[in-house]
């Protein structure tokens, strides 16, 4: 499919990724002097933005076939499918494909983090080698008591998903550990992310700090809204409360983010996800969606972590009917319980 088959929207998408990343890209060359690997980058934005006016963009300059759409907007300087690659160069990206899975791997926590009061539990599945789902637990010590902090997310852009994932890691990890309320974290997460990586590129995260008196604090930058579920069956959601992390530019007064506050006590739970849950879709193309997930959910009000993720990946399977995921997916549930039962 060349740019003339594309639907306007989709164009259009295309058109701004790139007129975003040549900006980007125009500013730090102004800034660094004009550094040689920055000019090719930009030559590559000219020359992808004269395939879409002249109506080559898609097409691999090689076989002539159509890129992928998917792989467009993960790289959208793309000129060329995998069948400019040799044998010895595709084994190459598959034993670099394998790498990037093991960084990724030893980035993620234990499935079970036992905090006083607390009990957690997630389940992480990619969709492929590299997954753009991002999850965290950090204990730390409070200002009067243990403390955790937890994140949960989404990377866009397959490509980068295992670099970006380590850059957050390393960020939050060291934000966390000084103590940095949420919505400060993302704050500083976001100025980071968005001086270091191109415009397409973004992540979608939930970063929250809890205590063992069961007070959490949560602020959500563009992901999916968490939800609270009480021991009796009600449950909230805990809508975003900021742009995705790339996207809201800083400013002198630098992107800001608000934080919800929280209390939880024996029996309540907080459940995070990845939009591979709710966009899960069956043979009949209809997808799973957030209400079927709260619905669930208010019927396994005071059961433990564990026992809620497994419920909702039982779900998730049911629903599917035999059809597979399209996307990562990742559950994590923080259970709060008498500190005995952690």
């Amino acid at each position: 499919m060349s740019a003339a088959q594309y639907p306007a929207e989709v164009q259009s998408r295309f058109r701004s990724q790139l007129l975003n990343r040549r900006a980007r890209l125009e500013r730090t060359i102004a800034d660094l002097n004009e550094p040689p690997d920055l000019l090719l980058l930009l030559n590559d934005v000219d020359a992808a933005l004269s395939r879409l006016d002249g109506g080559t963009y898609g097409e691999c300059a090689v076989c002539h076939t159509e890129i992928g759409v998917d792989d467009l907007l993960a790289n959208p300087t793309a000129s060329y499918c995998l069948c400019e690659l040799s044998p010895e160069r595709q084994r190459a990206l598959e034993r670099d494909l394998t790498l990037a899975w093991r960084v990724q791997a030893a980035l993620l926590p234990p499935p079970d983090v036992a905090v006083p009061g607390w009990q957690t539990h997630y389940r992480y599945i990619p969709n492929g080698p590299v997954s753009g789902d991002y999850c965290d637990l950090v204990i730390t010590e409070g200002r009067s008591a243990a403390e955790f902090y937890f994140m949960l997310g989404d990377v866009s852009g397959k490509g980068v998903a295992a670099s970006l994932m380590a850059h957050l890691n390393a960020s939050l990890r060291a934000f966390a550990r000084t103590g940095l309320a949420p919505q400060d974290a993302l704050a500083e997460a976001n100025r980071l992310l968005a001086a270091s990586t191109l415009a397409s590129h973004y992540a979608t995260l939930v970063c929250g700090r809890a205590n063992a008196f069961g007070e959490v604090e949560i602020a959500n930058a563009g992901h999916c809204p968490p939800l609270v579920v009480r021991s009796n069956g009600r449950t909230e959601a805990l809508q975003a409360t900021g742009l995705p992390l790339g996207l809201a530019v800083p400013t002198s007064a630098g992107a800001r983010y608000a934080a919800e506050k929280v209390r939880l006590t024996n029996g309540h739970s907080i459940v995070l996800y990845t939009d591979g849950v709710t966009e899960a879709g069956n043979t009949h193309d209809v997808e799973y969606g957030g209400e079927r997930l709260r619905s669930l959910l208010a019927c396994c009000g005071g059961q433990p972590a564990r026992d809620l993720v497994t419920r909702c990946l039982a779900d998730v399977t049911a629903f599917l009917n035999g059809g597979a995921l399209s996307d990562d997916l990742t559950i994590l549930a923080l259970h709060r319980c008498r500190p005995e039962a952690s």
